[in-house]
């Protein structure tokens, strides 16, 4: 077949034409004072020549010449993607690309999937996948996976045992990427020319079209740790080709802006975790990271109140000095505190002053939260008050305080345990004590409250009332009022900042009974990276012994999780992440005897009400079930 020389000639004369000019400038064209992209753009094709890639580019093959993932290599998995690239029946789609592999990277999979879905945009309702195919190559792991691709017709040149192989450096390179629909059935083929991967399906591809006259489907490419220069495609893309000249930036959007700041916090480090896609000429666009921006806070990080973030950007397509930089603006308020205050924080709320919101306790439930308990330290009634009533408080069915008092319809029946020997030493411990609150519906009339407080003086102080009667299990809520004191809900798991790595924060334990619910609620906060950056579930025996771990985001794993039924998925994971800053999440564990269910409700901050099921974790030990939570670039506060 005849090769054209489209994206090799025009490489060669922009390489004469650098040395025309830096002979005028002492030869320096290696120099460290040559522009970034120059310098980038020259390692590039150097290392691509070093990996034995074909200097030749395929006939038909036109420039196509973007950037697809963070050049610091910082990319998780499903966060950016390349154009779309449809492929029709009888076709075939050849591109080429640099991937750009982490120097660093300790796993196999660290490099890019190419995924083959349906002729729909990631999102739609009709959209549908045949699959993911990933360069690395593991017969045992995961590096192809979907209901319509069949590994065992995948092979390759370079095979992993496990995904901690050495040798993910050798993916790196100039790859050809082709995709053969002429025979009728599926080939595609990823090469460097040191590592060739197959994927050899002969039969014809199922339609996922909904129309089923048209047999297209699309491709488009995802990189995990690792980054992709687009050279060029055969096929035009949605969206068009993008030329390499270099392109103006025109406009900018901000992303994952913080929206409650602290008080008088380094604004650079508060912004760290935010991105921009920047929007260039040709409909060219991709997403920077905080390094490129400069950041100002108008007015300033001093005071409280709404502030307007802006942010400048000042670089081309290349990373050439733009003549006109590019500004974005996002609102977020500085704060002296980022979690809830029920009565004011001088204690001069009265009784009933102040309420939270009524929170529903369903048959065999328990729903459990823990905040700080302040006082004015006068008498001590001079403390947190839990109501019991149904639904719109019309019916209370019983008030009871922390310091063994109460009253109500349901009151009589029950047994209060507790009642301090030392009242005046307790009064005093109280004042920003830690408590634990768990309301319990037993489903037969009654209902328990315990409450367990951890004095400012160290030492553990319990009251509980149980059997509270006259309730009705199907209508029963409880909140909290305030007398001279004031509550504040601030537990927090993780540092405010989302700065916290996975695993590196946890909660308390929770136990769940066997036939019982607990269900907690959270405020979660996320820096917007990628979907499994928030809250995780762990479940486990009281030794810390595992079942299962769930996230957030529809994803788990551990020797229970594979018998359960995941359900939820959103339909649009890009909302989902972007609603779960601040999401208010109840979460609730059940212990079924031999297996347990985790349900997720997440009320996002567009007001959206988003859904995450895991029922039937099994096999679990019914009378030594827990859970906690631990978070992932995130950070959440009980509520």
């Amino acid at each position: 077949m005849k090769y054209l020389n489209k994206l090799a000639t025009g490489f060669c004369m922009a390489a004469i034409g650098l040395m025309a000019l830096t002979s005028c400038e002492g030869g320096e064209l290696y120099s460290i004072n040559a522009p970034d992209w120059t310098s980038q753009k020259i390692d590039s094709i150097a290392n691509a020549k070093s990996q034995g890639g074909d200097e030749d580019v395929i006939e038909g093959m036109e420039e196509d010449v973007y950037t697809i993932g963070a050049t610091d290599f910082s990319t998780g998995w499903w966060a950016v993607f390349s154009k779309y690239y449809q492929i029709p029946d009888g076709g075939k789609w050849i591109a080429q690309f640099n991937l750009n592999i982490n120097p660093k990277a300790t796993n196999t999979y660290k490099n890019y999937a190419l995924i083959i879905c349906n002729d729909e945009d990631r999102g739609a309702a009709n959209y549908k996948e045949y699959g993911a195919i990933r360069y690395d190559y593991q017969p045992s792991g995961n590096s192809e996976w979907g209901d319509y691709i069949d590994r065992s017709l995948a092979t390759s040149t370079l095979e992993f045992a496990t995904d901690t192989d050495s040798g993910v450096d050798q993916l790196g390179g100039k790859v050809t990427l082709t995709i053969d629909r002429t025979a009728g059935g599926l080939v595609v083929t990823m090469t460097n020319g040191k590592v060739t991967k197959v994927y050899n399906q002969t039969s014809p591809l199922v339609n996922l079209n909904a129309d089923a006259s048209n047999t297209t489907i699309r491709a488009f490419l995802v990189p995990e740790g690792s980054y992709l220069d687009f050279i060029g495609s055969t096929i035009e893309p949605i969206g068009g080709f993008t030329s390499k000249e270099d392109k103006l930036p025109l406009s900018m959007t901000l992303n994952g802006v913080p929206k409650k700041v602290m008080q008088n916090a380094d604004l650079e480090k508060t912004m760290a975790s935010v991105t921009a896609t920047i929007q260039f000429e040709q409909g060219v666009s991709k997403t920077v990271t905080a390094a490129d921006l400069t950041f100002e806070a108008i007015p300033d990080m001093n005071s409280l109140g709404t502030k307007t973030l802006v942010a400048v950007y000042t670089k081309t397509y290349k990373g050439e000095t733009a003549p006109k930089p590019v500004i974005g603006y996002a609102s977020f308020d500085v704060v002296d505190k980022v979690y809830t205050t029920i009565g004011n924080s001088d204690n001069s709320t009265a009784f009933w002053g102040a309420h939270s919101e009524n929170i529903k306790v369903g048959p065999k439930e328990t729903f459990v939260t823990s905040f700080t308990n302040y006082t004015n330290g006068q008498n001590n009634w001079n403390n947190f008050v839990v109501v019991l009533c149904s639904s719109d408080g019309s019916k209370e069915y019983a008030v009871v305080r922390a310091d063994n008092y109460g009253w109500g319809d349901g009151y009589a029946a029950c047994t209060p345990s507790g009642g301090q020997s030392d009242w005046a030493a307790w009064l005093k411990a109280m004042n920003g004590a830690k408590v634990n609150l768990a309301v319990t519906n037993n489903g037969d009339g009654t209902a328990d409250v315990q409450m367990v407080m951890t004095g400012t003086d160290g030492k553990y102080y319990t009251q509980e009332y149980k059997g509270i009667n006259t309730v009705d299990p199907n209508n029963f809520y409880f909140n909290l009022t305030v007398d001279g004191s004031h509550i504040e809900f601030s537990d927090v798991v993780g540092q405010e900042d989302n700065s916290t790595a996975f695993w590196g924060a946890h909660s308390t334990m929770f136990n769940v009974r066997e036939g019982y619910t607990v269900t907690t609620r959270i405020k979660n906060f996320t820096n917007l990276q990628n979907n499994w950056n928030n809250f995780c579930v762990v479940l486990t025996r009281e030794d810390n012994t595992e079942y299962a771990v769930v996230r957030a985001d529809n994803y788990g794993w551990g020797d229970s999780y594979a018998a359960c039924t995941p359900s939820g998925g959103q339909s649009d994971w890009a909302a989902w992440l972007k609603a779960m800053d601040e999401a208010m999440c109840t979460v609730s564990v059940t212990n079924n005897g031999s297996s347990a269910d985790v349900k997720c409700v997440m009320i996002g901050n567009n007001g959206k009400t988003y859904k995450q099921d895991y029922i039937g974790i099994s096999p679990v030990d019914g009378e030594d079930l827990f859970f906690r939570f631990t978070v992932d670039g995130s950070h959440l506060i009980f509520e």
